[in-house]
């Protein structure tokens, strides 16, 4: 009898898995169980094929408000800088039209800051043990 070749399996790159919601450690596994579209996604605790932990510590994702103020910033800025561009407001109106545009992303990019907290503090101090 012969043997199949055996299926050869990429692993995704850092960015498609940022990208997909996936484990940083395997890339594989997802890090929420649910869509980051709904209100309140649910995030896994653990990495349902390697294990990993995502939540080091007691306040561990206080660092992804950092992740999520930059974000923020970046899309707040566009927007008003979109206004401008159409209306030519002055620069307040368009600041507070890009917040206001902005307002229905906000959860979705809190929790995509998270992702990017732990893709970010595992490429520093990846945690290699083993369950």
């Amino acid at each position: 009898m012969e043997n199949a070749p055996a299926e050869i399996v990429r692993r995704p790159s850092a960015w498609e898995g940022i990208y997909h919601l996936l484990c940083p450690r395997c890339r594989t596994g997802r890090i929420f169980r649910t869509s980051i579209f709904r209100i309140f996604p649910k995030m896994n605790e653990r990495c349902p094929v390697c294990d990993l932990k995502f939540e080091r510590e007691q306040g561990y994702f206080l660092g992804a408000m950092y992740f999520s103020y930059m974000l923020a910033t970046v899309v707040i800025s566009v927007f008003a800088v979109l206004v401008w561009t159409l209306l030519r407001w002055d620069l307040p109106e368009c600041v507070g039209t890009g917040f206001l545009l902005f307002i229905p992303s906000a959860s979705v990019l809190t929790f995509f800051s998270r992702v990017l907290w732990i893709y970010m503090d595992q490429s520093i101090d990846p945690d290699i043990t083993q369950p």
